[in-house]
């Protein structure tokens, strides 16, 4: 097959998915854009600096961009979801920034353009060391914690962790909002991998159209999945794939949910409501009659764990609700972000 470029590519195989047309591009397409293990050939929105560290024995890089906060606002850290790079804030970053307020969007490590090893011990409470490391190096003592899709498990956990530094938490279509092993079976790192090592194009273009977006798919929607299908048939993948393996099990075995009562700083919940993402719905237990990924119920059941919390639900919109429409996305999420403290709002006795 004869190389074009992936914007090109990537028509061809959206119209493979909604028509049935020509054949999915092969992984010749994107040698263009060297989709490597580090996104190389990927542009990003800002400058990108590099923060570099020591832990668990290995030398690390975490990529961010930081837009500092004019006069007096506050800095809001924006944490990416697990399908994602700190890209995909770019219109909401933007938009803080023309306001004034600082913005912090960092790569976790094991995603995006940071350091992706294999023999680390992934977990929420690490990553949110390693941003709280970031924050200090930045002279950041305050911020606003977003965390959208797998953020909002890591934003949750940082904020658990710092609740000195987090003035506010908001969360965006978190997942994490259900305990998944309570209701499934387990499903051990070499079974997540095996899996991951097969995906396709096709694969990820599928999985988001259904859950994310309700069937539909168009080019704004196809961007932020590009780096991923050029990951799938880079020669990056088989290491790709171990990372997504490890964090995969963190979701399924560090759940936030049982704690989110004892979050003491004001916190906001935003929901697009036609959400369906639901991490191992194809592993219920025998019995299991709940339905995952049901975001139209899971605010509610939210607030029963946290009455303090400030729940907006977004009618017709799915997993992205900043992408999707961020006019509709902008109001709740201002208001969020310049929500008080309420007497009310104290930390419970565990």
């Amino acid at each position: 097959m004869k190389t074009v470029s992936f914007a090109a590519s990537l028509l061809l195989l959206i119209s493979s998915l909604t028509n049935a047309a020509p054949d999915a591009p092969t992984a010749e397409d994107f040698d263009s854009l060297k989709y490597d293990g580090r996104l190389t050939g990927v542009t990003y929105p800002f400058d990108v600096k590099t923060y570099r560290f020591e832990a668990q024995g290995s030398d690390l890089e975490m990529a961010y961009m930081y837009l500092p906060a004019k006069e007096d606002f506050p800095v809001v850290t924006l944490l990416h979801g697990k399908n994602f790079t700190a890209a995909y804030w770019q219109q909401t970053a933007q938009w803080l920034h023309d306001q004034g307020y600082g913005v912090l969007m960092p790569d976790q490590i094991g995603f995006g353009k940071s350091s992706k090893p294999t023999d680390y011990q992934y977990s929420f409470a690490a990553l949110a060391t390693n941003t709280h490391q970031l924050m200090e190096k930045l002279g950041i003592r305050k911020t606003i914690v977003v965390g959208h899709s797998m953020g909002g498990m890591l934003a949750t956990r940082f904020a658990l962790l710092h609740e000195n530094i987090t003035q506010r938490l908001i969360l965006v279509n978190p997942i994490g909002l259900e305990n998944y092993l309570v209701y499934q079976h387990y499903k051990d790192i070499d079974s997540h991998y095996r899996r991951e090592l097969k995906t396709t194009p096709e694969d990820i273009i599928q999985y988001q159209k259904e859950n994310y977006y309700a069937g539909q798919w168009n080019a704004d929607f196809a961007q932020h999945a590009e780096f991923l299908m050029g990951w799938v048939q880079g020669t990056d993948w088989p290491i790709l794939a171990k990372v997504s393996a490890l964090t995969y099990d963190m979701i399924f075995t560090q759940p936030v949910i049982e704690e989110i009562q004892y979050l003491s700083m004001p916190v906001s919940l935003i929901i697009g409501n036609r959400d369906r993402t639901g991490p191992g719905r194809d592993r219920k237990k025998d019995g299991v009659e709940r339905a995952f990924g049901r975001y139209d119920k899971l605010g509610e059941e939210v607030q029963a764990r946290n009455p303090q919390i400030q729940l907006t639900e977004l009618k017709d919109l799915g997993h992205l609700p900043h992408i999707e429409n961020f006019n509709r996305f902008k109001g709740p999420f201002l208001e969020a972000i310049a929500r008080k403290s309420s007497k009310a709002e104290k930390k419970p006795t565990p």
